[in-house]
């Protein structure tokens, strides 16, 4: 059985994470978050995570993919479903994620987004 990766997103009020789970051993091979102190003194995180934030933790966890994962580094891809992702919390955070996507996909990382009609290849 072919390996499937997918990325989650978490974004509370002051803090992100996001992880890439491997779906069939069910563990996470990678993850990045505004609360470990390499990524939040980077920046002012202020009030809230932005997409600036969002922005450096999806280069984070790219870089961390390419060590731990390098399938995924060298072509392979992480699945996400975007909608599912957006809709976790009541607050808009879809700029939040897509700001993850984004970075992901210029560090080489493949992110096939899929919504309810199937796979979409690019953002909308």
């Amino acid at each position: 059985m072919a390996r499937r990766f997918v990325l989650r997103v978490y974004v509370a009020a002051k803090h992100m994470t996001a992880n890439v789970v491997d779906w069939n051993e069910r563990r996470v091979v990678a993850s990045a978050s505004t609360v470990e102190k390499s990524i939040s003194d980077a920046f002012e995180l202020g009030k809230n995570c932005n997409s600036k934030a969002a922005a450096s933790v999806g280069e984070v966890l790219a870089m961390r993919l390419k060590t731990e994962e390098p399938e995924i580094g060298l072509g392979g891809g992480v699945h996400m479903d975007v909608e599912k992702e957006i809709e976790k919390k009541s607050v808009d955070t879809g700029p939040e994620v897509w700001a993850v996507v984004d970075a992901l996909r210029k560090r080489g990382v493949k992110v096939l987004v899929h919504n309810e009609h199937g796979v979409v290849g690019s953002k909308l």
